[in-house]
Formats: structure tokens, sequence, C-alpha cells
């Protein structure tokens, strides 16, 4: 009796654990004659299958191995090695010395034999036969099995549990009872085969036409001889386990070419799938991105178009679309542009992780492009409001002038009606010379009267040449108005030299002329003027901005109060003239032939003026008074625009600084601090209403059209841009930890590992900037144990690895490239190479694949994905149809096109 321990310990990697479970030969389950009877018939199935390659068989199991040259034969044919050369005796010693060398072989496999010697076998004792066989099956049958780190038998139930568990009817769970009603074989062979099977017509309560259809299909089609009896496994309450392992064993070893091309099939499908998933990410980035730009190109044109209106009104109007733009049009595209750029940092980083190339964007669509194409809407958006702002002003400016112009014009024009009929009238010719004298002075003080309106015809004209300048809507009926005064004025000149020259002429006629009247009538012309000035002074609009404005008006306004006592002592200076002249009359007994011949002005009409005048006085007042309070004010909703925005910029500016420490201190695991950003983005967003508010006092602002603000420094423009950059801000450090968390889970690094990059990142990152210098790099790799000293082959090397960590010679190292960097030297990633190889299986070993072979191995959307862009095969072996898997795959890794 031989042990073969000693062997067994001897090979150090040989036992296999499942063979551990098998150490010992069950005696017992030999004594069932069922059992027995279905090993002796698969064992010696088994047997054939492998003699008959060396031209024979046996018959009878425990008689035909007794003389150990079948033996010793079988296991020449199933491990493909050289025996000892068997001895040819008929003695015992002979056979005994040839079963031993059987033995001996089997040992020196790793195998374990227990209880079983050569002269048992020799002696043809038929458990120690059937146990030994058994043990050669497991060796050489089952031992390779290995299906997702198990191995023998555990190996084998996953690989049959797999296959068969799209079928109805069937639940592989064991190795005898689950086999019984035959649906198990079939499907078996019908998952690898389905020309083979119909399975649809099996029925589970016709064990026996199911087994036999399966053993049948087996043997005819798959060279499988048939090891089992139909009949004994259905009338068997527990069919032999080691029989029927043995028979699907040969199933696994016949189908193990199509699980190779299943395993290849399933890599494809992986690379296929992310390869899918990253153009859909591709597609909707560039979908996003001429969607964003075609609306800036669509607003700028809106934002620079420069129409004027005619009317501060129509004006207005634009004003409030503008402030449409800003609170409802514009906010949504804010955050389009931001989940743009996080899009493409995501994608960009899926593409590094699957080790595809970096995405570059169509033209005029990177994320600089929509950067620039946001700066310009800014700009004009910016050009915009400026210009909205400076047509108020130009517009208000125009009507102001436009009613002064023609409030100007009537008093002119009322003052001239009738003017050119008196200077033309020739009544000096049948006058007296006392009445001609009285014609020349009254002549005298209308030349006064026309030098005092000269300067009213210069502001008209002054003013309609303004209106001109500033490209008034009705510059042309204001220019008409103008002309016709200017021509009236001109001709009033010219008729008054004519009639002066024509009374000075009948001067000598003239002998006295009532001096009196004349006096009165040069005083009274120019006091009615200045009347009629102060008038006009009282009653013209004006339109102040601050509260120094106001008050200079103000204060002019009491200068000219001051002079009223001097003017009224002029009245009444003027009006004693006239009473003097009634005096003279009355004691000379002249009767008086009524009005002063030398002027219009009556007394009356110098009293009712000045009487209109004094009412306008009070008038004025409270106009200025308004006008003070409206500018008190406007200056409270200065300093309550400056408190909110003085507060708001503070708020911004402490959040962006405390954002810049958050990303360079964050501790906890990525998903902690995913968290807390998320919160802290979330207390950001909850202060939006004080955002609100301070856009609520800037409204109040811009309708009170007050621009200009001593209480503050900020403007709203400015911090709509500090709140933006703020969200932006917090929405890309999130990302960039989202797609740590990416780099993390996709290569497989550990959260200490993470710790480590990080600590070493900070430790180096001395003005904690978020980026390392190169030196600073330098240092951080060497403490990491790269060898980058300061000697050649060290340069050569940090040159290497900074050409990867920023390809674009920033001279700065983020940590994200740092991550990125770090990931790719600890991992491992799908290669163009593995992919080939993987093709290769499918097409079996051919340089090219077909359509029909895509069709059977892969899924059918992700054969199709393949057919449509596989460039044709032109090698010299190509056939019609075929299609070329390395071009394809080079290309998924960027090293070719597609």
């Amino acid at each position: 009796m031989v042990d073969y321990h000693a062997a067994n310990n001897q090979s150090a990697g040989g036992v296999q654990t499942y063979m551990e479970q098998e150490n010992d030969w069950d005696r017992d389950l030999l004594l069932d004659p069922a059992w027995e009877k279905q090993q002796r018939k698969t064992f010696t199935a088994w047997c054939n299958s492998h003699l008959r390659k060396a031209g024979t068989q046996i018959d009878n199991i425990e008689e035909d191995f007794r003389d150990g040259l079948k033996l010793m034969l079988l296991l020449e044919v199933i491990s493909g090695e050289r025996l000892p050369k068997p001895e040819r005796g008929k003695m015992r010693v002979h056979k005994i010395n040839n079963v031993n060398k059987a033995l001996d072989f089997i040992a020196s496999k790793g195998v374990k034999l227990v209880s079983i010697g050569a002269e048992e076998i020799v002696d043809g004792n038929a458990k120690m036969t059937l146990g030994m066989i058994w043990t050669i099956i497991l060796r050489f049958a089952i031992q390779d099995i290995s299906v997702e780190e198990t191995s023998a038998k555990e190996g084998l139930l996953l690989w049959c549990q797999r296959k068969t568990a799209p079928y109805k009817n069937v639940n592989v769970q064991n190795f005898h009872i689950s086999w019984k009603d035959g649906l198990a074989f079939n499907a078996l062979i019908h998952r690898h085969r389905p020309d083979l099977i119909d399975y649809d017509s099996l029925r589970k309560d016709d064990p026996v036409t199911n087994l036999n259809n399966a053993f049948e299909v087996a043997e005819k089609h798959l060279d499988i001889p048939k090891m089992l009896d139909a009949e004994d496994i259905v009338n068997t309450a527990r069919p032999d386990e080691k029989a029927i392992m043995t028979y699907v064993s040969s199933f696994y070893h016949a189908f193990s070419g199509a699980q190779k091309a299943e395993t290849a099939a399933n890599r494809i499908c992986k690379v296929l799938a992310v390869n899918q998933e990253n153009e859909q990410m591709m597609e909707d980035y560039e979908k996003l991105a001429s969607d964003l730009l075609e609306w800036i190109r669509r607003t700028i044109p809106w934002l620079e178009n420069r129409t004027q209106e005619k009317t501060v009104k129509d004006l207005q109007a634009k004003q409030e679309d503008f402030r449409d733009y800003r609170t409802v049009h514009k906010p949504p595209k804010v955050q389009e542009k931001c989940q743009l750029e996080i899009s493409f940092n995501t994608l960009q980083t899926k593409l590094r992780l699957s080790n595809r190339p970096a995405f570059m964007p169509s033209e005029g669509r990177m994320v600089s492009d929509i950067n620039l194409a946001w700066l310009s809407l800014e700009g004009a958006e910016k050009g915009y409001e400026e210009w909205i702002l400076s047509e108020i002003r130009r517009l208000e400016r125009l009507e102001h002038l436009a009613e002064k112009f023609h409030q100007k014009a009537a008093i002119h024009e009322s003052w001239t009606d009738g003017k050119e009929a008196m200077l033309t009238q020739k009544d000096y010719e049948t006058s007296t010379l006392s009445e001609v004298k009285a014609l020349l002075r009254k002549h005298e003080a209308f030349e006064s009267d026309l030098a005092a309106h000269q300067d009213r015809v210069e502001q008209i004209a002054a003013i309609a040449q303004e209106l001109n300048e500033l490209d008034y809507y009705d510059a042309a009926s204001v220019n008409a108005r103008c002309q016709k005064i200017c021509e009236q004025w001109d001709s009033l000149g010219s008729l008054t030299q004519r009639r002066k020259e024509s009374l000075e002429r009948t001067e000598k006629q003239l002998e006295t002329i009532d001096e009196l009247y004349l006096e009165y009538a040069k005083r009274a012309a120019p006091f009615n003027n200045w009347m009629e000035g102060a008038m006009e002074d009282l009653q013209d609009m004006f339109i102040v901005h601050n509260i120094e404005e106001i008050q200079g008006l103000i204060t002019a306004h009491e200068q000219f109060k001051s002079t009223l006592p001097e003017a009224n002592k002029e009245r009444e200076a003027i009006q004693a003239i006239q009473a003097e002249v009634q005096k003279i009359a009355q004691s000379n007994g002249i009767k008086l032939s009524g009005a002063n011949p030398y002027t219009t002005i009556t007394p009356q009409s110098i009293d009712s003026k000045w009487e209109k005048a004094m009412a306008m006085v009070p008038q004025r007042d409270n106009a200025l008074q308004d006008e003070l309070n409206k500018q008190n004010s406007n200056d409270s909703l200065r300093a309550t625009f400056a408190t909110q925005a003085n507060t708001v910029g503070a708020y911004i500016q402490a959040k962006m600084e405390e954002i810049g420490r958050i990303s360079i201190e964050m501790n906890g695991t990525l998903e902690d601090q995913l968290t807390n950003l998320k919160e802290y983005q979330k207390s950001i967003l909850s202060y939006m209403p004080e955002i609100n508010k301070l856009e609520g006092y800037h409204q109040h602002i811009q309708e009170a059209l007050i621009f200009d603000n001593q209480y503050t420094s900020y403007t709203m423009e400015h911090l709509r841009v500090g709140w933006e950059q703020l969200l932006t801000t917090i929405a890309r450090t999130i990302n960039e930890v989202e797609n740590q968390i990416l780099t993390r889970d996709a290569k497989g690094i550990s959260q200490e590992q993470l710790y480590e990059y990080r600590a070493s990142f900070n430790h180096f990152d001395k003005d904690h900037s978020g980026g390392l210098k190169a030196e600073e790099f330098k240092a951080c790799l060497i403490s990491l144990g790269y060898d980058v000293e300061n000697d050649k082959q060290g340069d050569a090397e940090f040159n290497r690895i900074m050409g990867i960590v920023d390809p674009n010679s920033t001279g700065t190292v983020t940590f994200q490239a740092f991550i990125d960097f770090m990931s790719r030297e600890t991992t491992d990633t799908d290669t163009a190479d593995q992919v080939i190889a993987s093709f290769k299986i499918l097409a079996g070993d051919k340089n090219f694949i077909t359509a029909d072979e895509l069709r059977r191995e892969l899924p059918p959307d992700q054969a199709e994905y393949c057919i449509a862009r596989m460039a044709p095969y032109t090698g010299p072996d190509a056939v019609p149809g075929a299609l070329d898997y390395m071009s394809f795959s080079t290309a998924l890794y960027g090293e070719s096109d597609l």
C-alpha cells in the first residue's frame, strides 16, 4: 500500500483547496448499487472519450486497468506527457509496478491519494478503481475550471448557474437533483448552440425525453460521448454527483472557446459603453454651447442698437425692457454658462480616467470662446445701460430747451405784433411840430425797447442752435420759427432806422416836446422789460441733480428778491413822473389829449405787471423748496443704497476669501467635503434676498434718475459680477471634489491615499494659492520617493512629469492635475492593445471581423455602433464585408482617427 501524503507535501503549490472536500473516498456511497452503476457507465465513457484518441478503449473498468497498461496510456493522453516505460510481463509484480508508475505520476501532479494502493487496483477492487478514476477526473478535467476567482466544483457550479440563469424551470443548485428533469443539460446546449435545441418545446414533466435529447445532441454535434443513462437518473432519488460532474465538465471544456469569446465581448461592451457615454456628453456640451452662443449672438445686436427715441417716455420703455432682460432673461443663461464649464470639466476627467484623448469642442465652442463671447455680452450690456441713461439726460434737456424756446418765442412774437405796421405808417406827414417831436421821442423810446429785446432774440437763436446740436426731433419747426423771428427782427431794425431818419428830417419843425412824457417813456420801457424778464425768470423751468445745484438756484433767487426794494423805488419814481404830468396839467389848465405819446406803457400796466411779478415770487419759493425736498429724498436713497451695497460688497469679498481657504484646508472624506461644500453653497444662496433687496434700492435710484453716489464706491454692476463670480467659484470647487471622487472610484485610490496626496500637496503649497510652482512640485515628488534630483537623469524625468501635469507650460501644477498624475502612476486602465486582443478572440484569431460575428457576440446596439464606425479591412486576407477592428480600437484611445 503506497501513502502519497509525502509526495503531495513536496509540491508546495500543487495542493488545491477544491481537493480537500474530495480527499477521502466515501466508500459507503459506492455501496449504493444505483450510484455505482451510474459511475461505472459515466467513468467508462469518460475514459473511452480519451483512450479512443490512442486507438483503444475499455469495456470493464475494474478489469481493463488491472495490468496498469491502459491506465498509463490514459494518463499520457489526458496529460500530454510521457510516463516511464511500462513492464510487459504478465506476472502480478509487473502489473503492480505498472499501476504504481501511474499512481506516482498522479501524485506528481499534486493529487493527494488516500487508501488507494496498486494491489487493490490489480486485484480488481471496483470501489478503489472508481475512486482512482474520479481523482483523475478531478485533477485533469475539473481542477482548471475557474469562474470569478472560484475553482473546481464551485467554479463549475457557478458556470452552470450563469449559463442557465435566463431559462425557465432551470435552477442549478447542485450536481444531483438539479439535473434530473434534463432541462439544465438542454439549457447549457441551447445557450451556446441555439440551433441544436428547440428549448421551448421541452416539458418539465417529461424528463426522460429531455435527458435523451440532450445526450444525443451532445454526442452527435458536440463530440461528447453519452456517459449517463436517462432512466437511471430519473429512477434514482439522488443521482450520483460525481457522474453528473464528470459529464457536465465535458460541456464546460467543449464550450470553453465560447467562454473566451464571451469574456472578450464583455470587455468590448465595457469599452464601448464608456465611449458612447462620453460621446453623448460631448453632444450635450456642443448643443448647450451652440444654444448659449446663439443667444449671445442674438442679444448683443439688441444691446448695441442705438436707435434714438423722441421722448423720455419712449426711452423709459426701453429701460424697462432692459431691466426685464437683467432680472428675467439673463440669470438662466448665467446658470447655463456655469453648467457648461462644469460639464466640460467632468467630461475631461472621465476621458482621462478611461485613458481617452481629451475632448476638443468644435471650432468656436471652447470654454474660452464662451467666456470671450460672454465678456462681449457684458461689455455691450454695460454700454447699453450707459447709453440709456445718457439718452434720458439728453431728452430731458431737449424737452426743457424746446419749452423754453417756445415760451421766449411766444413772448417775443407777442411784443413784435403790430410793430412793422407802426414803423411803416406816415403819420408824421400830417402832424404838427409838437406831434412830430412827440413821434420822434416815441421812436427813441421804441429804439430803447428794441435794444432791450435784442438779448431775448439772441437767447432764442442760441436755444435753437443748441436744439439742432442735440439732434432734436422737431428741429425743422424750431428752425422755421427761429428763422422767421430773425428775419422779422432784421426787418424791424431796418424799418426803425428808416422811420428815425424820416422823423429827424422833420425835427426842425418840432418846437416843443413834453419832457416829462419822454422821461416817463424812457424809464418805463426798461423797467417794463425788466419786469417781463423777471416774470420769465420766475416762470423759468429748472432741472437739477443734487442738493448743491438746487441750493445755487435758491441763493440766486434770494439775491433776486434782495433787488425788489430798489425795483419798487424805481416803479414809484416812474409813477411819480406820471403824477407830476397830471399835476402840471391841472395847475396850468392844460387839457391832456389822453395817452402818453411816447409810450404805450401805462401806469396801470406797470402796476398790474408788478403785482403779477410779486405774486410769482412765493410761487417760485415753493417750487424751489419742493425741489430741495426732492433732492434731500434722493440723497436719502443714495445713503440707503450705499449702506446695503457696502454690506453686500463686504459679504462677497469675505466669502470669496473663505472659499479660497476652504479649498485648501478641506478635511474629512471626499463625500463629507462634498456635503459640507453643498451646505456652504446653500448658505450662500440663502443670502440672495439681500441681493434682491439691493436690486430694489438700485431700481429706486434709477427711477429717481440719480447718476452718482458719493457714499459708496460700489456700483450695481460691480456687485452683480462679484455675486456671479462667488456662485461660479463655489460651483467649481464642488465640481473639483466630485471629479476627485470620480478619480478615486475609477482608479481605485483609497481614502488614505487621497489624504496623503492632499497633505503632501498642501505642505509644499506655502502661499496657499492652490497650485505648486515647479520647484515646490519637485520637492513634493522627492518627498513621495521620485528620483528627480538635480542631475541629468533626474532633470529629464522631472521634465517628462511636468509635460504631463502642466501641458500648457503655465509654471503651476493644480491639485487636480497632481491627483490625475498620481492615479495614473498607481493604477491600470484599459488599453488599445487589450481591446484589439479581445476583438481578435471574437474574430477567431483573424485580422478582421465580420458584421455577423459582431452581431452574434455583442448586444445589438453596441454591435451596430461598431459596424457603423469600423473601416473596411483591406489586408491581403480580406473577404467581402471584412471590417478593420484594429484601427477602430486605436481610434477609441486617440491613437488614430475614426
